[in-house]
């Protein structure tokens, strides 16, 4: 299984990589819409197992992904405040037509899915399409994946004191090792970004904010841990050998994504 791990890692990059770099953001949206659709597929399948998700409407969420900057400025913040009530009112709908066949269990497991993924990769979109977004788009992706890498490493060579029963094989050094080296690779980034690209992000500022995303990475990877105990799963897929499938790949990732989003605001 090893090897597996790493030969995904070494695919997965690039593709992450070659996506991020094409300039065209409508383009870069689609991508994403791509993996929310995925994510949301995985995600569905599993809670089906407690529920009987509106899959649909799930679906048709993850689609909103690829208008977000389509949509004139003037009118995103209305259309973002405005997307959870409407969703709702399709929600209620669909248990009012089916004559409370559809039950309010499976209206509360689909809208956390479109929250839990919809929202977040739409947050990711949202940095990408900043000033500067192609270059502070990688500080959400460092601190993730960074902090994952980092975490396995360390886990395996002095991973002595076990966090949670949630997650057994994770460990308290590994966490603390996985944040130890977010920030060290994030400083390193921000290094090449001030003095080749133009950026002057101050280190001190990008320190706090890698240590704040790779904390509450950590909390999101032990957040998906948490739904797929739930429904008695180890992985939501296989779709990456090594890694299970994507929204084990992104879990970290989207669930830091919209404090990632605020907080590079700052800067």
């Amino acid at each position: 299984m090893e090897w597996k791990r790493y030969t995904s890692a070494l695919l997965g990059f690039p593709i992450v990589l070659l996506i991020l770099l094409i300039k065209n953001k409508y383009v870069v949206d689609i991508a994403f819409t791509i993996i929310a659709a995925l994510s949301m597929h995985e995600y569905l399948g599993a809670v089906s197992k407690k529920c009987n998700p509106i899959k649909w409407v799930g679906y048709l969420a993850c689609i909103n992904i690829a208008f977000i900057h389509i949509i004139p400025s003037q009118f995103l913040q209305i259309t973002v405040i405005l997307e959870i009530p409407i969703i709702l009112l399709i929600l209620f709908s669909q248990i009012i037509v089916t004559n409370m066949k559809t039950t309010f269990n499976d209206l509360v497991y689909t809208l956390f899915g479109i929250i839990y993924i919809v929202f977040s990769i739409v947050c990711i979109a949202l940095i990408n399409g900043m000033q500067n977004g192609s270059i502070l788009v990688w500080y959400a992706i460092i601190a993730a994946w960074g902090t994952d890498i980092f975490a396995y490493f360390t886990g395996k060579a002095i991973g002595r004191h076990k966090f949670s029963k949630i997650s057994p094989k994770k460990s308290i050094e590994g966490c603390i090792g996985g944040t130890i080296g977010a920030v060290l690779l994030i400083l390193i980034y921000t290094y090449v970004a001030n003095k080749f690209w133009g950026m002057e992000i101050s280190y001190y500022i990008i320190s706090i904010i890698a240590i704040l995303l790779s904390l509450i990475g950590q909390i999101g990877d032990f957040a998906a841990s948490s739904i797929k105990r739930d429904v008695e799963i180890k992985d939501f897929s296989n779709m990456i050998p090594g890694h299970g499938g994507m929204l084990d790949r992104i879990d970290s990732l989207i669930f830091l994504a919209p404090f990632a989003y605020a907080l590079l605001m700052l800067i």
